[in-house]
């Protein structure tokens, strides 16, 4: 490349948001560069493409070079979650154990709101004339119960063939326990049909739970042939460009995962992208030094909140995307309708609302001046002279502030007899009202005192929101990346390759001898090691870490506890900590039982460690220019000094109220705040009352 700053083999993350597509790259000796350009919703990975075009130009060489480079290529996606909220999958059939055949339309029963029975649950993925009973059960221990009946197999794949069925999900009784049955109706079918994929549930994820088990491998069926497809071809289009190593995807446990192994479980991907923020937390971690973060990551149609207590990001099995339950491995994250592009009006109760619909990334915020006429939260804190009007994201955008006010005007002002400014403040004050629950919704509701966490304000728009949302919680801290903008693309490159298997038992704490517990680790293990050997893992760079799923007699839920052996005294201090703090109470001496093994294979990633930042010279930085805007509630309007981002001196600190414009983000702290910068160039706000 003609930019000799960066040396190479480097690693390349690719981010595809609603707005914009991210690209981060890290060179040999850790210096970090981040790139945007537009996302193509209709055709994503066009905005693969295209960021890398951007970046390469910007570097001035041809993207054949860029690509011949990378030693690392890692990409998220939102094309499993497209798929399921856009219902795009795959017209899927489903075999189950005669009996059963209806379990994935009762749902257990659940609602989100068990006082409204009008609401209709989303669309059943299978029609009930595309789930084929077949005679066949096994008892809890795996025994054969009823023999499969082959003939029913070979009727249902005529249905299938005759509906055009291209995906078919089997989920028979108990499978859990052993797979024979469900590989035998794999067999079968694979003679009659001839469709695309098949998706076995003892395979996808073996729990407990014929709705919970079914609805997952019902999805993983209706996913695969978009999602797959995609996946292949975008790998096999960037190998033929120059990429020497197969892709990386992000899952949704927040570690990573070849093509080939994404390609047997990718609903294991529903939250790709969005999870890849936990290795961005453990960057931040390393340069911090502080174990318990929340992030706080607002783009332009959305906030995604994660959260880091004692340096780990908890992971459940229970995951929810448009209304359909999931039982697959998930970093545990909340997500609002709370970003950038987030619209405001007025109800017909004549009340403000904001959210959670957006304007997306085309027409995007009515300042962008691209067709959409009504307000976003951009346009509210153009409005407010907290962003500068003209290009934005690399020149891809430009901000007008006409039109943004025209827009708050039109919608919000007149209609609620305000001031175009006091409209745009109520749109913000509404919008970190939501962002607050949200982050309540992981710290407070999971038994965490926020006030004990440094905020991590990420995001394209996450530092503008970072200090007021802090200052309502009582966080002391808010860290700002420098790189907030490309939060997940960066969180990429420090995300690990990461395998979760499971496998069910039934059994008391205290009176399973150690050998059976053994014994049932054992496949896990070895299945952990051949995977991770696959993936180019073994030695020292393979991790394999125990866990237990643990809760009292007469529960319903588990919860998760990592082992270091089978001390029994341990594991029940582990488990009542970690009770305590969820439902504020434990049994002493109460009867602890055993619902599961897990093992998490973990291949760590050689990587380089980020270089510290470039000290421009040794002055306090000076503002670039003053700038009249609302800063907050208590503060009100100011002349406020603005600074550059490339003129922050590591070390230097300046105190608030104050906006800093970086390339992918701007940052905003109140009245009273102060604002250090570190080794590394990124920004630690203290907030004035907490200090």
């Amino acid at each position: 490349m003609k930019d000799n700053s960066i040396r190479p083999p480097w690693r390349i993350g690719v981010d595809v948001g609603g707005t914009f597509t991210d690209m981060a790259l890290v060179d040999a000796a850790g210096a970090l560069r981040v790139f945007k350009s537009p996302s193509v919703p209709s055709d994503p990975a066009a905005g693969v493409i295209g960021v890398l075009e951007h970046a390469a130009g910007e570097l001035g060489g041809p993207l054949g070079e860029l690509l011949a480079g990378c030693r690392l290529f890692v990409h998220g996606s939102t094309i499993a979650t497209n798929t399921i909220l856009e219902r795009k999958g795959a017209r899927i059939g489903m075999i189950v154990s005669d009996g059963l055949r209806d379990a994935l339309e009762i749902r257990r029963g659940f609602r989100a709101d068990q006082w409204d029975h009008r609401a209709p649950n989303p669309p059943v993925l299978a029609p009930r004339f595309l789930r084929r009973p077949v005679k066949a059960r096994l008892d809890k221990d795996g025994r054969i119960d009823t023999p499969l009946d082959e003939d029913d197999v070979r009727a249902a794949a005529e249905v299938f063939a005759r509906e055009g069925v291209e995906s078919v999900a089997v989920c028979l009784h108990n499978a859990y326990a052993d797979g024979v049955q469900e590989r035998r109706v794999a067999e079968l079918l694979a003679d009659r049909w001839s469709g695309e994929r098949m998706s076995l549930s003892h395979v996808v994820n073996p729990v407990v739970g014929e709705y919970e088990r079914g609805s997952t491998v019902a999805m993983n069926a209706y996913v695969a042939p978009k999602v797959v497809g995609y996946l292949q071809r975008l790998n096999d289009r960037l190998l033929d460009l120059g990429l020497p190593n197969p892709i990386l995807l992000v899952q949704s446990n927040g570690g990573v995962v070849s093509v080939r192994e994404a390609a047997e479980r990718p609903v294991n991907l529903t939250l790709s992208g969005p999870a890849a923020g936990v290795g961005a937390l453990k960057l931040y971690r390393q340069l911090t030094g502080l174990d318990d973060l929340v992030a706080m990551e607002i783009g332009g149609t959305s906030c995604d909140v994660t959260l880091m207590a004692g340096g780990e990001a908890p992971v459940s099995d229970q995951l929810e995307i448009d209304g359909y339950h999931l039982a697959t491995p998930a970093i545990d994250i909340h997500t609002v309708g709370a970003g950038g592009g987030t619209l405001a009006g007025v109800d017909n109760g004549g009340m403000l609302r904001v959210g959670p619909e957006g304007a997306g990334a085309d027409p995007g915020p009515a300042a962008y001046g691209k067709g959409n006429d009504r307000p976003t939260a951009t346009d509210a804190h153009l409005a407010l002279g907290r962003l500068r009007p003209g290009p934005m994201g690399g020149g891809a955008v430009s901000l007008d502030p006409d039109r943004a006010r025209l827009a708050i005007e039109t919608h919000v002002a007149k209609p609620l007899g305000l001031s175009i400014e006091d409209a745009a403040i109520g749109i913000l004050r509404l919008l970190e009202q939501n962002l607050l629950h949200a982050v309540e919704r992981l710290s407070v509701e999971r038994g965490y005192d926020p006030k004990a966490f440094t905020l991590v304000a990420a995001g394209g728009a996450g530092p503008m929101h970072g200090a007021a949302v802090a200052r309502t919680l009582g966080c002391r801290r808010v860290f700002a990346p420098q790189q907030a903008g490309a939060f997940c693309a960066l969180g990429m490159l420090w995300s690990d390759v990461r395998l979760d298997s499971l496998r069910v038992m039934d059994g008391d704490l205290d009176a399973t001898p150690d050998a059976e517990l053994e014994a049932g680790f054992a496949p896990l293990l070895e299945e952990g090691r051949a995977a991770l050997a696959r993936e180019g893992f073994e030695g020292a760079a393979a991790d394999l870490q125990r866990v237990l799923d643990l809760r009292y007699k007469g529960q319903q839920w588990s919860l998760r506890t990592a082992i270091d052996g089978f001390d029994r005294a341990a594991i029940r201090r582990a488990f009542e900590a970690d009770h305590a703090r969820r439902f504020g109470h434990i049994q002493p001496g109460g009867t602890i039982l055993i619902t599961a093994l897990r093992l998490v294979a973990t291949g760590r990633i050689d990587r380089q460690p980020p270089a510290p930042a470039k000290v421009a010279s040794g002055k306090p930085p000076e503002p670039t220019d003053r700038r009249r805007c609302f800063v907050d509630a208590r503060t009100g309007w100011r002349d406020v000094p603005v600074y550059r981002a490339e003129d922050m001196t590591p070390g230097s600190t300046i105190e608030g109220p104050l906006i800093v414009e970086a390339p992918t983000t701007t940052i905003l702290a109140g009245d009273g705040d102060r604002v250090s910068v570190d080794a590394h160039g990124h920004y630690m706000i203290e907030i004035g009352e907490n200090r």
